[in-house]
């Protein structure tokens, strides 16, 4: 599992929970030793690669926990779901392999029953979903249709240990996203009135619907989070404030709606040239 993951967080209140789970995860969220979403990303890191290891469970194992924040007043949580995202990610990924290599990436425990799997675990927990989306070398541009560039706040961090700069990672380094639900969700139908007259590309416009989607699944009073995660140590200083990728899909779709199409796409050209830098990396020697 890289550590070049970027995250869609949706954190909801704890009226969202019902009974034992609204219990549960009030007391968690008052704990004073939650893990900030950068610890919490590394421990997922460390329980993917003991599943991967020789003789591993197959899938992740790790003590169920949560991302916590406020909004106006209102502590929130955003469960991690890790074994769900684990099965639901897996099936998604399997999707695109020919069946005579499925075996080659399906851990052995898993491979005669994923699907029986996936749908004991929501049997098991029919009222859980996924809070968290991730992304591996970039970020998915439909993303940003939910944020606004006000929206933006950008940590440069500070270097973690001795020697030279050049050679140290930085700590409390983050380019993040955060909107209220009610927001993002008049974005995505913004977006959709705009794409659906406008483009003729069925993927793009199915794509923005399916996180419409999702996002219907919350509390309206949820918060919607979009954190670089660990992509920001793919970009030097410069490159992460000249990062206004949200501007850039606000200022495409807008172009899109009034009819010029040069000035949409060279703010699409933008936002693809970046997220194609990140993901060039992942195949750099």
């Amino acid at each position: 599992m890289t550590v070049h993951v970027a995250s869609l967080r949706v954190y909801e209140p704890l009226a969202a929970f019902d009974g034992p789970a609204r219990a549960r995860w009030g007391a968690y969220a008052a704990r004073q030793d939650v893990p900030s979403p950068a610890a919490a990303a590394a421990l997922e890191r460390e329980a993917a690669v003991r599943a991967c290891a020789a003789g591993g469970p197959g899938l992740p194992e790790l003590e169920e926990g949560a991302f916590v924040s406020e909004l106006d007043g209102v502590r929130l949580v955003s469960p991690w779901g890790l074994r769900l995202r684990s099965l639901e990610g897996l099936q998604d990924f399997l999707s695109d392999v020919p069946a005579p290599l499925v075996a080659a990436y399906l851990p052995r425990p898993l491979e005669p029953d994923l699907e029986a799997q996936l749908d004991a675990e929501r049997l098991a927990r029919p009222d859980e979903r996924a809070h968290v989306l991730t992304s591996t070398w970039h970020v998915p541009l439909r993303w940003f249709v939910l944020v606004a560039a006000e929206e933006r706040a950008v940590q440069l961090g500070t270097h973690d240990g001795p020697g030279a700069a050049s050679t140290r990672r930085r700590t409390g380094r983050s380019l993040v996203y955060r909107t209220p639900m009610s927001r993002a969700r008049r974005r995505v139908a913004r977006a959709l009135e705009v794409l659906r007259r406008t483009v003729e590309d069925g993927v793009v416009t199915a794509g923005v619907e399916d996180l419409g989607r999702w996002l219907e699944e919350f509390h309206p009073r949820s918060l919607v989070e979009l954190d670089y995660g660990g992509l920001v140590h793919l970009l030097d200083d410069e490159q992460l404030e000249a990062d206004e990728s949200a501007r850039d899909v606000t200022l495409a779709l807008a172009a899109l709606g009034e009819g010029d199409g040069d000035r949409a796409a060279a703010a699409y050209a933008r936002v693809t040239s970046r997220m194609k830098a990140l993901q060039a990396v992942e195949s750099a020697n």
